[in-house]
């Protein structure tokens, strides 16, 4: 028996800067064109909170960021030169005395030592919460800077809240989880750490971190105001260790730019009023201890920002092939939720929904999600995506091609990671893995491929331009990690500038 290969190269998605310019790299056109929303120099208001020495050294930190910084990697290709905040994205940082909040270092010490004996996290948090709540009000800033020591960034404590029971089930699901992971090719430490973002993490209601307690607790205010965490060894550490200054000033620089409103670039290649949504599922407890998942969607259009929807909750035992599933009357729900709100966003219905899951779909969530779709939109695109133990090696020295498309025995396999030609440069340690794609019922594959490739360029939390996951379930994957931390009758905050 014969099995044909087919191997296709798609087109690189280009993005959308200041008056119209189009360019692959964040880094290279920004200071050339400026960012999408360009209208004039745009001042970012900053608010600080974090011990004495550490907001004072970020506040010397981001003021540096007005001037220009050498890059000091090797590929200058790929790492550029920071020409100051400026030239790179037209704008100024306010930072004002008014706008900091110092933390009470003998409190902090002292509940500290406590939470690392599994005590008093609770109160370590609200410390940090009570100290950002007091920034907001009329002359809130745009954005405030948590400066965090990596004994507090590394934090991690069993969750209190869990029964024996609950436990147990939840280091059972870990347990396959885990050896969903290891069914990966010869893993890698990159592919074990990509599998797991498509994956339902037991450890997010296993473990409580302190980022994302914290992260949870505030955008529950109706004031909230995007929070950027900045770890103390990325002030501290030289040049020469890890990415320069330059580098970790393109990533913080862009992604305040976001989250104080603003828009760096946006997706040239991807149709209008045309509504993207991920869906995925994330364990909760609900009030008197039952153990459910929770489901979530993202939607992102070039239409409306990215907001999110919490859908149903859904019994634990609800699985099939060892994965959580939405019934027919949860699926409508959801489907109905993602496009009541999309309209109320745009004014319009969409002309299509595109929809993005981890895993195959049942045929209730088919039925479901059509059912609403056929009602309101022209066409309705199920596509699913998941890890793969596929694998290409090219003849030569490059890796396969970041967008290489690759049909075999009639499946479809991705690589949104991969050589990038115009870095000349594979950032990886090991051979790419791409994503399966596929779709339930017929759709044109390589233009869903294309459409993904597009969404991966859509995370302003760094300034490479490029990410393993479209933003559909980047975003749904930021989201659920959050749900645990919420009350089982909680709405998480819809704006994704609350979640990178």
């Amino acid at each position: 028996m014969t099995v044909q290969l087919k191997i296709d190269v798609l087109r690189e998605p280009l993005l959308e800067f200041s008056n119209g310019e189009l360019d692959v790299d964040p880094r290279r056109a920004l200071p050339l064109s400026g960012p999408s929303d360009d209208r004039g120099e745009k001042v970012i208001r900053l608010g600080f909170v974090g011990l004495a020495d550490d907001v004072s050294a970020a506040t010397a930190w981001f003021s540096k960021l007005e001037q220009f910084m050498p890059a000091k990697e090797k590929n200058s290709q790929r790492y550029r030169d920071w020409p100051g905040l400026k030239s790179a994205l037209n704008a100024r940082f306010d930072i004002d005395e008014r706008q900091k909040r110092v933390i009470d270092s003998s409190k902090y010490q002292l509940l500290m030592n406590e939470a690392h004996r599994g005590q008093k996290f609770g109160e370590l948090v609200e410390l940090f919460d009570d100290a950002i709540a007091s920034l907001y009000g009329d002359e809130a800033p745009d954005c405030i800077v948590l400066c965090i020591k990596p004994e507090l960034g590394d934090l991690r404590v069993a969750n209190p809240g869990l029964s024996p029971e609950e436990r147990h089930a939840l280091e059972m699901v870990r347990a396959e989880e885990e050896s969903d992971q290891l069914a990966l090719f010869q893993p890698t430490p990159e592919e074990l750490e990509a599998a797991s973002a498509l994956q339902t993490m037991a450890d997010d209601l296993l473990f409580r971190t302190f980022y994302r307690a914290l992260k949870a607790r505030i955008m529950s205010d109706n004031q909230a105001i995007p929070l950027q965490i900045i770890r103390r060894e990325t002030i501290d550490r030289p040049d020469d260790q890890g990415h320069s200054h330059a580098t970790r000033a393109w990533n913080a620089a862009v992604s305040i730019y976001y989250k104080a409103k603003g828009i760096p670039w946006r997706p040239a290649d991807l149709p209008k009023n045309v509504c993207f949504v991920g869906v995925s599922f994330h364990h909760m407890k609900k009030r008197g201890g039952h153990l459910v998942y929770a489901s979530v969607a993202q939607a992102y259009s070039t239409d409306i920002e990215p907001f999110a929807i919490k859908g149903a909750n859904i019994d634990h035992n609800q699985k099939r092939d060892r994965q959580p599933y939405l019934d027919e009357d949860q699926a409508s729900g959801l489907m109905e939720q993602i496009l009541n709100e999309y309209e109320k966003r745009a004014g319009v219905s969409p002309d299509r929904v595109v929809v993005h899951k981890t895993s195959h779909y049942q045929p209730e969530e088919e039925n479901g999600f059509r059912k609403i779709a056929d009602q309101r939109v022209a066409n309705c695109d199920l596509v699913w995506l998941r890890n793969t133990s596929f694998r290409v090696v090219r003849k030569g020295t490059e890796e396969p091609w970041r967008g290489t498309l690759c049909s075999l025995d009639q499946h479809d396999y991705l690589f949104t990671s991969g050589y990038i030609p115009w870095w000349n440069e594979f950032p990886g340690m090991h051979i790419p893995a791409p994503l399966e794609i596929g779709s339930m019922g017929e759709t044109d594959i390589r233009a869903r491929a294309q459409e993904i490739l597009a969404l991966t360029k859509m995370n302003w939390n760094s300034s490479d331009g490029i990410t393993r996951l479209p933003i559909t379930l980047l975003f749904a994957k930021r989201v659920g990690e959050l749900m645990c931390e919420l009350s089982d009758n909680a709405t998480p905050n819809p704006s994704y500038r609350f979640y990178i």
